[in-house]
């Protein structure tokens, strides 16, 4: 009985034991299929490999379709740490002409980001790398190619307007919706920026397999579930890529900015800033090194000064100011106000360089008179119909915001600023409540707290050009196979003053450009009418800047055009006569007869402010202050010839 009783119970524990081990195993194979897929993608990797395909980015080219960005091939080394076996480390590093040190951080990055993943180990490897590699990938088992285009600037021009593409942070990564993955590159200034998701095209993928020796044996499914990328769309820009290059040589070791108009469609011709740079060093396996030594310029290479870069508009404000005035009826064409030599209210005294006794709105403009347009500010913030002159004064600065002034324009680039126009609350604030227009009277000539950026400046003129509107100032013509062009730059905006206004204005303007008495003589264009302003802009940190603004032809305007060359004192010295070779330029698709050798000339002239001294400690001797003093010039010198240090890219701009 009791050896029935022991048979019994070894049965039930036999059969326990087979029961647990059963749900062991469930268990572990439930784990390795559906909790944990680690062993799903080892077995994965093994034969099936999933290849990303990315899009070449969009061309981008000039208003007449020449390419002014494209792109080249270059080559990314791939790994898949859990399949790389023993190899000759030096030997790959060789190949790829990277060091070891290099090479083992990011291989060990790659590893501990996943093992079973694909990693990039080195980015960018040009055409003549990758032909070398290929002949000897077979040696390195877990290693494969993944191509890629990177950008190519043929003429090294525009750099502030196109911008450059950096790697994704990982920030832009998690707020892309799945898009980015970590190596892709993304617009990071100018166009490729703003027209990021335009450029950048959609990325494709090929599942590839593999064999058990890592060697591709095609794609599977015959491609079935292969997507192929789509390339980025193309734009074309407004760019002249003749004024451009033309303005960027003219600007060469000059600090300033360029903008040219079309006043008819707000299409911006011409985007200089200066100092630039070679596009071209802003793509390849050097571009961190580059961008490092174009931040140790103490010009800042960076900034774009035609959105960014902050100027009093001086008496290019003064024909602006008249047709406010000629509006509100303060005055009319034949209104005269005597100058003789200073216009002076209460404690402020403004001078004039002229003393052309009584002077009416077109000798005014074309004399650049400061009594003149002082008398006209007054007018308008003495106006009866204002309870005080803070009424009159906001009012006179809403009517003035309706050109541009004191707020963005929306120009299809980021970080437009705004410039600087305040309010009556602020002078109030600054003040007290005891103020008037003799307080502000600086403004009248475009002075004071004022600033304008160069495409504001530009914007003004385009607006007199087309007689009371502008088309919002815009680089993109069009995108697209079909051209599609926004709606928001086929709307015009009116400034709110008469057509009829501006006939006086445009005489003076005239006249300044071409009277044998006026100030812009040097903007002077062979068989052309231009109409301009010089300007002669206070600088509290050196000496002053030197500006025109004006458009051609005075029927029909085809360009609007502000230059500003700092620290190069009148503007009739440097800003009128480089107009005016830019406009002749676009007008004409050439510069005749002895005006070439007048642009030669104008290319090699260096305008540049004096770098500060290094501070020499009291009792140095004298032999070391004359070498610090000897440093100083050497590094002016460099700035003006070479200001920054090249490393040669991966492509090299024709």
């Amino acid at each position: 009985m009791m050896d029935n009783y022991n048979l019994f119970n070894r049965k039930y524990v036999v059969q326990g034991l087979f029961i647990v081990t059963g749900l062991i195993l469930l268990g572990t194979l439930f784990y390795i299929q559906v909790y944990s897929d680690q062993y799903f993608r080892t077995a994965k990797s093994n034969v099936l490999r999933p290849i990303y395909t990315f899009p070449a980015r969009g061309v981008i080219l000039d208003r007449n379709e020449k390419i002014l960005v494209q792109n080249e091939p270059v080559y990314d080394l791939m790994a898949i740490p859990n399949d790389v076996k023993p190899f000759d480390t030096l030997e790959l590093c060789r190949i790829i002409d990277v060091d070891t040190a290099k090479f083992g951080k990011n291989f060990r990055k790659a590893r501990r980001l996943s093992r079973f993943q694909p990693s990039i180990i080195e980015k960018q490897l040009s055409v003549q790398i990758y032909q070398s590699l290929s002949e000897q990938l077979s040696r390195f088992p877990g290693f494969f190619v993944q191509s890629r285009t990177i950008r190519q600037y043929p003429d090294s021009i525009a750099s502030h307007f196109l911008g450059y593409i950096k790697e994704v942070t990982q920030k832009e990564i998690d707020n892309s919706q799945g898009y980015y993955r970590p190596g892709d590159y993304i617009g990071r200034q100018g166009v490729e920026r703003a027209y990021e998701k335009a450029l950048r095209g959609e990325r494709g993928v090929v599942n590839m397999l593999y064999d058990a020796h890592n060697v591709p044996k095609g794609s599977y499914a015959e491609g079935r579930f292969d997507t192929a990328a789509i390339s980025g769309e193309q734009l074309i820009s407004s760019l002249d890529l003749g004024i451009q290059k033309l303005g960027e040589e003219l600007m060469q070791n000059k600090i300033g900015s360029i903008v040219a108009i079309e006043p008819a469609t707000g299409e911006i011709l011409a985007f200089v800033s200066s100092p630039n740079y070679d596009p071209n060093l802003m793509v390849g396996r050097q571009q961190g090194n580059n961008y490092m030594e174009l931040l140790k310029n103490p010009n800042r290479v960076f900034n774009i000064r035609p959105i960014q870069g902050y100027y009093s508009p001086g008496s290019a404000f003064k024909p602006l100011d008249a047709l406010i005035g000629l509006q509100e009826g303060v005055i009319d064409e034949n209104t005269t106000f005597f100058c003789p030599g200073y216009f002076k209210v209460g404690n402020h005294t403004v001078k004039c360089e002229h003393r052309d006794g009584n002077v009416a709105v077109r000798m005014g403009l074309a004399r650049s008179c400061n009594t003149y347009a002082c008398y006209v500010f007054q007018k308008l913030l003495t106006q009866r119909k204002y309870k005080n002159q803070k009424i009159a004064y906001d009012d006179w600065r809403s009517k003035v915001k309706l050109w541009g002034l004191g707020d963005s324009l929306g120009v299809d680039l980021p970080n437009e600023r705004t410039g600087r126009l305040y309010d009556a609350a602020y002078y109030s604030k600054k003040y007290s409540k005891y103020w008037g227009y003799s307080t502000v009277i600086s403004l009248a000539i475009g002075q004071g707290e004022m600033d304008a950026t160069p495409l504001q400046m530009a914007n003004i003129m385009a607006v007199i050009a087309n007689r009371g509107y502008y088309i919002k100032p815009h680089l993109v013509k069009s995108i697209g196979k079909n051209h599609v062009i926004k709606k928001e730059y086929l709307k015009k905006n009116y400034v709110g003053v008469d057509e009829k206004h501006f006939t006086p204005v445009i005489d003076g303007m005239q006249d300044a450009v071409n009277a044998s008495w006026g100030t812009a003589i040097l903007s002077r264009i062979p068989d052309i009418v231009m109409c301009g302003k010089t300007g002669t802009v206070q600088n509290p940190r050196g000496k002053n800047h030197s500006v025109f603004i004006g458009f051609a032809p005075r029927d029909n305007p085809k360009i609007a055009i502000a230059v500003i060359v700092e620290n190069a004192g009148f503007g009739s010295t440097y800003a009128a006569p480089i107009a005016s070779y830019l406009t002749e330029k676009y007008l004409k698709d050439s510069i005749g007869g002895y005006r070439k050798a007048q642009v030669e000339w104008m290319k090699k002239q260096v305008v540049l402010p004096a770098l500060p001294k290094p501070k020499i400690k009291p009792g140095v001797k004298n032999a070391d202050s004359i070498k610090a003093d000897s440093a100083a010039k050497k590094l002016q010198l460099k700035r003006a010839v070479s200001p920054v240090k090249i490393n040669k890219p991966i492509t090299t701009a024709r």
